[in-house]
């Protein structure tokens, strides 16, 4: 046997690592990212605020500044504090490590993040995955059955859904998290909050159970990796114990803190996204051969019902035109023939759907 033979796990070798295509020269629409910068004053402003970080010293692990800045300016209760982690994936793994007893089990319907699947696996733990509906909302009392039989540690649910943008019946997840009760936590990840009309945020103190999980990615910051999570005093004290030192860097930290406090501008920047979701779908849907779905998200979903045409085909006469999208068409039997397509500003939609139209060309 080979050293990687004598010393992997045989199941991180039979892994492919994550992948993310090379997208130079692209115009880049699979990622679920802002296309807007911000404003050249506060870039010029923020350069001098980075300039004068002190890289030489470890951050203060506390956080304490950055840690009120997220629940005054994004709508966290009053009285309920935040565990942060570089990018929600950190946050996954942190949640997967607490909660990772012998014979624990993770659920979530699918499709749905990866990370959910993954970090489980890295932690022990099984992941049992419940298909949504054909029309991608959640199928509750599969949900339910799925619960009951195996009393998972952890339920995700992603609100908004990636990859498939739908958001999930209120009342079903309130079921869920009834159903669940002190058996395990629900996480409710709203990685899309910004571009979706509802939250589980300010239901915080209505269930024991429920950890409602974010990111400043989708609000235009992907590039510094933050992620926070809310839930009791008493689960955050236990997440906090498996949360590694100095886990969030210093230029980091003071970015968001000089964003946060400018934060009208990420506001700004969300309605022009919404409403460019909404024109793009609607462009979309008169499209032959195109079945678009509709999304609380900042990203469609669409398929190719084109006869001759799949999305591969699609997907590759795209990358030729230099608009990259995420085929996942292979993720899940339910999206069969799928696109995901980033919301952009209005010059690189119209990119996207110039490109699309010569794509569909027989």
């Amino acid at each position: 046997m080979s050293l990687i033979d004598n010393i992997i796990r045989p199941d991180v070798r039979a892994l492919s690592a994550y992948h993310v295509q090379d997208a130079a020269g692209c115009t880049k629409l699979d990622a679920m990212e802002n296309p807007y910068q911000l404003p050249e004053a506060l870039r010029a402003e923020l350069g001098r605020r980075l300039a004068d970080v002190a890289m030489n010293r470890y951050p203060t692990p506390s956080y304490t500044a950055l840690k009120a800045a997220i629940c005054d300016k994004l709508g966290v209760p009053d009285g309920y504090d935040v565990v942060l982690g570089n990018g929600s994936d950190e946050l996954i793994s942190m949640l997967s490590v607490a909660c990772a007893r012998p014979g624990a089990r993770v659920l979530a319907p699918v499709p749905t993040f990866v990370m959910y699947a993954m970090s489980a696996q890295f932690a022990g733990l099984e992941f049992v995955g419940v298909d949504l509906k054909p029309d991608f909302s959640l199928d509750r009392d599969a949900m339910l059955a799925a619960i009951a039989e195996h009393k998972p540690v952890i339920t995700y649910l992603a609100y908004p859904n990636n990859p498939t943008g739908s958001l999930f019946d209120e009342a079903a997840i309130v079921d869920i998290l009834r159903a669940v009760g002190d058996s395990g936590l629900v996480v409710v990840d709203e990685a899309y909050q910004p571009f979706a009309p509802t939250s589980f945020m300010p239901r915080l103190a209505e269930f024991d159970n429920l950890v409602v999980m974010r990111t400043v990615s989708k609000l235009g910051l992907a590039g510094i990796r933050l992620g926070y999570l809310s839930a009791s005093a008493a689960l955050l004290n236990e997440i906090e114990k498996v949360r590694p030192p100095y886990n969030i860097n210093v230029l980091t930290q003071a970015a968001a803190e000089f964003v946060l406090a400018h934060s009208e501008v990420l506001d700004e920047q969300a309605a022009l996204l919404r409403a460019e979701r909404s024109r793009v779908r609607d462009l979309l849907a008169a499209m032959p051969g195109v079945e678009v779905f509709p999304s609380a998200a900042n990203f469609v979903l669409l398929r190719i019902n084109r006869p001759g045409l799949d999305a591969t085909q699609v997907h590759a006469r795209l990358l030729e035109q230099k608009v990259l999208v995420k085929n996942v068409g292979k993720m899940h039997a339910l999206l069969h023939n799928c696109l995901r397509v980033t919301v952009s500003t209005p010059e690189e939609n119209k990119l996207f759907l110039d490109a699309l139209q010569t794509a569909l060309a027989p």
